[in-house]
Order: C-alpha cells, then sequence, then structure tokens
C-alpha cells in the first residue's frame, strides 16, 4: 500500500510550521535518508529526510504553503511495484504512515489528551476542495481548536478552516473570535453550566488589531511564524509572571583593558564584552543558586544547570541560542561558541536543542547606545 508522508514533528512544541520548498518532484525515486524537503519552523529550516524508499506518487502540499499542521499528509510514496492507480480511492490517511512523521504527535493532540490519528481531510483529490470540509455531520478540526471553541461556546461548524484540506486549526479559531465571532445564547449558557463553580477561566487569545491605528496611508506587513511566536510570547510572560526591574551602573574600563589583553594574546579567539556578560552571569548564578530558576505558576522551579539564553538578531525576528554549562567554560571557549551559535542562528541552521531550555536570557542592546530597556 502507498505510504503517507506527513509534516514531521520538528521539536516538542512544533505544532505547525511552513513547507517551504521540496527538493523532489513527482516522479522522482528516493531512497532512506534523501532529504525530500525544507521546513520552516518559528525559529529555523530544517530538512526531512526520507525514511523509507520508493517513488514520490503525489505531492499534497505545494512549496510555500504556510500553517501546514504537524501530521498533516503531505505527499504520498509509492513503494517498489506501485504505480498510480494504487493511490485511486485511497485517502491520504489511509496509507501507512512514513515512521519518521507517526511517531510525531501535534501540540493540539497532547493539549487534549487525544491521539494524533484523528481523521483529517478525505482523499488527496480534495486538495481543492471548499475552505471547511464536512464528513456526514462531521467538521474536521484539530483537538486544540475544538477545545478554544467549546471554552468560548463555539459552534465549531461557524469556523472556516485554513489548515490543510480546510481543516480547522486553533489560528481559525482565533480569527473567528477576533472578527467578533460569538456563540448563541443557549451555547454560551450550556458551556458555563458545564463547568465546575471554582474552574479555572480558560485562556483566551490575545486582541487582534482589525483596523490601522489611525487613518493614515500605511503598509500592511504580514507576521512571519517567528514574529508570531516572539508575540505570543512575550505576552504571555507580561501576563503570567511577576515581573520586577533593577538598574545599576557598572564601570568596565578594567574589563575593557583585559579585553584587549586577552585579544592581544591570540588569533583562535575574539573575546567581546558579551561573552564577559555571559560568564559573569553564569558565575553569579552558581554563587546565588536561587536565581537561576524560572517561574512556574504554582511553583518555582530552581535549576541545577547553568545555561545561559543569549539573544541573537536574525532577518524578521530573535532567537536565543544557548550555551549549556557556562559557568563551567572559560571566556575563549564561550567566545568561540557563542560565534558558532550566532553564524547557524543566522542561517536558520539551529537545532531544536540548542536554542531551547535556557534558564537565564542575556540581551545586550549597549552597541546601539541603549543605556536601559525593558522586555
Amino acid at each position: 500500500m502507498p505510504i503517507t508522508i506527513t509534516m514531521p514533528a520538528l521539536s516538542p512544541t512544533m505544532t505547525e510550521g511552513k513547507l517551504a520548498t521540496w527538493l523532489v518532484k513527482e516522479g522522482d525515486s528516493v531512497s532512506s535518508g534523501d532529504v525530500l524537503a525544507e521546513i520552516e519552523t518559528d525559529k529555523a529550516t530544517m530538512e526531512v529526510e526520507a525514511v523509507d524508499e520508493g517513488v514520490i506518487g503525489k505531492i499534497l502540499v505545494d512549496a510555500g504553503t504556510d500553517n501546514v499542521e504537524v501530521n498533516a499528509p503531505i505527499a504520498i510514496l509509492l513503494e517498489d511495484g506501485e504505480d498510480a492507480s494504487d493511490m485511486d480511492n485511497m485517502s491520504a490517511d489511509e496509507g501507512k504512515s512514513s515512521s519518521k512523521s507517526e511517531n510525531s504527535q501535534s501540540e493540539d493532540s497532547k493539549a487534549s489528551g487525544t491521539s494524533s490519528d484523528e481523521p483529517k481531510s478525505g482523499s488527496a483529490d480534495e486538495k481543492a476542495a471548499p475552505a471547511t470540509q464536512h464528513k456526514g455531520d462531521r467538521v474536521f478540526a484539530s483537538p486544540l481548536a475544538r477545545r478554544i471553541a467549546a471554552n468560548e461556546g463555539i459552534n465549531i461548524a461557524d469556523v472556516t478552516g485554513t489548515g490543510p484540506h480546510g481543516r480547522i486549526i486553533k489560528a481559525d479559531v482565533e480569527k473567528f473570535i477576533a472578527d467578533g465571532g460569538k456563540a448563541s445564547a443557549p451555547e454560551k449558557a450550556a458551556s458555563s453550566a458545564d463547568k465546575p463553580a471554582d474552574a479555572k477561566a480558560a485562556p483566551t487569545a490575545a486582541p487582534v488589531a482589525t483596523t490601522p491605528p489611525h487613518a493614515g496611508e500605511h503598509e500592511e506587513i504580514p507576521l512571519t511564524g517567528m514574529r508570531k511566536t516572539i508575540a505570543r510570547r512575550l505576552t504571555e510572560a507580561k501576563q503570567t509572571i511577576p515581573h520586577f526591574y533593577l538598574t545599576i551602573e557598572c564601570e568596565l574600563d578594567n574589563l575593557l583593558s583585559l579585553r584587549k589583553e586577552l585579544n592581544a594574546r591570540s588569533d583562535e579567539y575574539k573575546i567581546s564584552v558579551n561573552d564577559f556578560v555571559i560568564r559573569a552571569s553564569a558565575l553569579a548564578l552558581k554563587k546565588l543558586p536561587a536565581a537561576n530558576a524560572i517561574w512556574g505558576g504554582d511553583k518555582i522551579l530552581q535549576y541545577k544547570d547553568i545555561d545561559i539564553s543569549v539573544a541573537v538578531a536574525v532577518d524578521g525576528g530573535l532567537i536565543t541560542p544557548v550555551v549549556k554549562g557556562a559557568d563551567g567554560k572559560g571566556l575563549a571557549s564561550i567566545s568561540n561558541e557563542m560565534k558558532e551559535l550566532a553564524a547557524k542562528a543566522k542561517s536558520g541552521k539551529l537545532m531544536p536543542e540548542e536554542y531551547q531550555g535556557g534558564c537565564f536570557s542575556i540581551s545586550n542592546l549597549g552597541m546601539y547606545g541603549i543605556k536601559e530597556f525593558s522586555l
């Protein structure tokens, strides 16, 4: 039976991505390990490799398609001895799943406690079908989209889907809410009645501006996946984590003299002021372990490892590669590692484990003359 190639989860938190480029075309023979496509996540561009060998029978998602959900079918692979006739009357979900993608589960599924094998959108020929897909009385929507709609008392069938084959995804429900979509009174009442009196209210989507702030001429700039993620996380941080701000001035004349002296000793490294800040922060956290912690809502998570995230500006946003175990590294080691991480960040080649998991973040705008800023 033909094998369905699905959108892989390239990081633990990935729920969707952009199918940036196909590196194969229909009719091409592929072997295990061949690179099939490039996927853009919110932070990086990564390659997708073939798990099985065969011939690309049909490409289901065009290059350049955004918001492709994890586990959504993207292509069909024909095994040895199969031809196009084997795809007749075959829905994308009926084929065998490629093993790498099969083991990936979307955040939508995890959040709702359901499995990732929820029926998707029918046959491969439905690609050009209308936006929201129905099968009988069933509306195809991700578990997370259904949960948000239920919490808001919204009839999921009223929402227009923009996911693969018209599947309703989280962004569709949030847009429906932002555009003024409301539940009918009975639905809202039923939704409220089903909740325990002391239940916490489910978080709702942040308000979305639908009109420009003034009537002047303007240009509308679409948000990239990275920009969306940055906005969402900064909003969540402001709303859910206690903030306080401290300012102190430091005289760095001796540090600058030492930096000049160290850089004159060897051509194998070029230590920056930022490298000093990384090491100083790591040693301070080692001396004061209580500060090496993050807010966990109803608890504080205090970490043993000292992993420092460092903000790096890239096209379209910001990413924070992590210097792991920074307290055990010298200035030259930190400097060389940061140069390598920054280069990978700017080329979109960072692996998820290289930008996730930091416990302390550094963002330095001093080179622009900025004396103080807050996030």
